[in-house]
C-alpha cells in the first residue's frame, strides 16, 4: 500500500471520527436545550393550549399577557411580588459572590503558596463541608438564624451562600493559584516588592481567568439555589426567584404560564452573567490543560 494512500485513509478516519464527535455534541446539546425551549414557548402559548391532550409542540400564535401580568399590568392585590423577587435575587447572588470571591481568593492563595500546621487538614475539612446537602444543614441554619436575628432576612440568606460558596472558590483559586510558578514571587520580591504587592500586580491578573470562572459558578449557584432559601425566606422582603415560583400554585390549579414567564426572567441575568465573562471563563476552564 502506498504512502499516499495510507494518508487519504488515515484522513478520512479522521474526518470521520470528527463528523461523529461532532453529531453526538450537537445530540448532547439538543437534549439540554429542549426543556430550555419548552418554558419559552409555555411562557407565550394560548391558555388553551397549555394543558391541551395531546400536548401542542409549535403555538399556533404567541402571546404575552404572561409577562404583561408578571411586571404588574392588570393584577391589584394579587400581583406576583416580581420585583422583590428580583432584588432580593441579585442582592443575596451578587454580595455572596463578591463575598466568596474575596474569601476564596485569599484563603486559595494562602494554600497555595504557605505551609502551616494543619493546612493539608483545614483544606480537605472544607472540601467535605462542601460535600455536605444543603438540605442537610437546614434545620441547623434556621435555629443559628432565628437566634441571630437573621431570619427572612436578605443579608442572612447572603451569608449563607457565602458559607456554601466559599469551599469551591477556595478548592479553585488554590489550584490556579498552585500553578503560577512561585520563581515570579520571588523574582519580584528581590526587584522591591512586596508580598502583597506581588500578589496584587503578579500573581492576581495571572488568576484572573480561575476568578472569573470561579464568581460564574457562585453567581449561578446563589442564583439558582432552592433548598437553603425555601426554609430561611418567608416574606417577599427575602424571598428569591425559586423560592418565589410556589406564588403560582394555588390549591387545585398551577399557572404554568406564569411559572415559565418567570423561569424565563430567571435565565436572563444568568446568561448576561456568563456573556460578559465568557472569555475569561474559557481561559480560566483550560488553564493548565497546556503547558
Amino acid at each position: 500500500m502506498s504512502y499516499s494512500r495510507v494518508r487519504r485513509i488515515s484522513a478520512r478516519r479522521r474526518h470521520l471520527r470528527q463528523w461523529f464527535h461532532d453529531i453526538i455534541t450537537y445530540i448532547v446539546i439538543i437534549i439540554f436545550f429542549l426543556p430550555v425551549l419548552w418554558i419559552v414557548l409555555t411562557s407565550m402559548r394560548p391558555e388553551v393550549e397549555v394543558n391541551a391532550r395531546p400536548p401542542v409542540l409549535i403555538p399556533q400564535k404567541l402571546v404575552f399577557d404572561s409577562f404583561v401580568h408578571l411586571f404588574g399590568a392588570g393584577y391589584a392585590e394579587k400581583s406576583v411580588p416580581f420585583y422583590d423577587y428580583l432584588s432580593n435575587s441579585l442582592f443575596a447572588s451578587l454580595v455572596s459572590t463578591a463575598m466568596a470571591l474575596i474569601i476564596g481568593t485569599f484563603a486559595g492563595y494562602s494554600f497555595a503558596r504557605f505551609r502551616f500546621r494543619g493546612s493539608s487538614v483545614t483544606f480537605v475539612g472544607l472540601m467535605l463541608a462542601r460535600s455536605i446537602p444543603g438540605i442537610a444543614v437546614s434545620l441547623p441554619l434556621f435555629i443559628l438564624f432565628a437566634r441571630m436575628g437573621l431570619l427572612d432576612k436578605k443579608m442572612g440568606l447572603a451569608l449563607a451562600y457565602v458559607a456554601m460558596n466559599v469551599p469551591f472558590t477556595t478548592w479553585l483559586m488554590q489550584g490556579f493559584f498552585k500553578d503560577i510558578p512561585p520563581d515570579l514571587d520571588e523574582a519580584a520580591q528581590i526587584d522591591g516588592c512586596s508580598r502583597w504587592q506581588s500578589f496584587t500586580k503578579i500573581d492576581l491578573p495571572l488568576a484572573l481567568p480561575g476568578l472569573a470562572a470561579s464568581g460564574i459558578f457562585a453567581f449561578l449557584t446563589s442564583w439558582n439555589e432552592f433548598q437553603i432559601a425555601s426554609v430561611i425566606t418567608r416574606t417577599p422582603a427575602s424571598k428569591t426567584f425559586p423560592v418565589g415560583l410556589y406564588d403560582f400554585t394555588q390549591q387545585f390549579t398551577v399557572d404554568w404560564r406564569g411559572m415559565c414567564a418567570m423561569s424565563v426572567v430567571m435565565l436572563v441575568p444568568a446568561i448576561v452573567f456568563v456573556i460578559l465573562t465568557q472569555r475569561q471563563l474559557v481561559r480560566g476552564l483550560t488553564f493548565g490543560a497546556f503547558k
